[in-house]
């Protein structure tokens, strides 16, 4: 309807302001002050990017409630992919905050984020631009595994901290006599990163070759 697809097209233009912020703030200040914007990177743009990365949440809503027709357990892994690095490895811990795998991933995340509320608002008023589509559906198949090895060294990173102060990890009194050592779920949910990725490269192979099919093109170009 008229009222979703304009409500769809204001949830990607704040995207998209956003993401577009934080890409420009962080080429602005890589140019104006080299490397050493690097290591300050998360404490001049990590509150945009958590309210962004809090607004996706809303992705999985959309799918679920039948506004938006992409598959859900793809977008589900991706969403919650970042939320888990974002909310518990990387704001947990300040002495990761400075790190430079942090300015690396935050600069994939919104160079993908960028393109692809782009391409979606300008979806939403039909109209598509093929070198525009294109870049949408394919470079998210090299960035995004370089993004899932950028996770994983940040967790990697982050491990001897959650080791050393003992964040997460949870040990129940007498009688229960069980404890969670979070550093363990972390190595855990490495594997589950990769299981993820080999899902969701496949999920984006499949996107392209819809979206970029000889007769889609000539569809949308009708």
């Amino acid at each position: 309807s008229f009222t979703m697809n304009t409500y769809l097209f204001v949830y990607d233009l704040m995207q998209f302001c956003g993401h577009s912020w934080i890409f420009t703030n962080m080429i602005i200040r890589f140019m104006s002050f080299g490397k050493d914007s690097l290591a300050d990177t998360f404490y001049s743009i990590g509150l945009v990017m958590r309210l962004c990365q809090l607004l996706s949440v809303l992705e999985i809503l959309h799918i679920l409630i039948g506004i938006d027709k992409s598959r859900l357990f793809p977008r589900f892994l991706q969403i919650t992919e970042r939320i888990i690095v974002l909310f518990v490895v990387i704001n947990s811990q300040e002495e990761v905050q400075g790190k430079y795998v942090v300015c690396v991933l935050f600069f994939l995340w919104n160079l993908l984020d960028v393109v692809r509320y782009t391409y979606n608002m300008l979806a939403r008023t039909g109209i598509y631009y093929l070198p525009l589509t294109w870049l949408n559906f394919s470079l998210c198949i090299p960035l995004y595994p370089l993004s899932v090895l950028a996770k994983a060294f940040a967790i990697c990173v982050s491990l001897p901290y959650f080791e050393s102060l003992g964040t997460y990890s949870i040990k129940l009194p007498f009688p229960f006599a069980f404890s969670i050592y979070f550093p363990y779920i972390l190595k855990i949910y490495l594997l589950v990163l990769f299981i993820g990725m080999c899902f969701i490269i496949q999920n984006l192979f499949s996107e392209r070759r819809a979206h970029l099919g000889t007769s889609n093109i000539k569809k949308k170009r009708s």
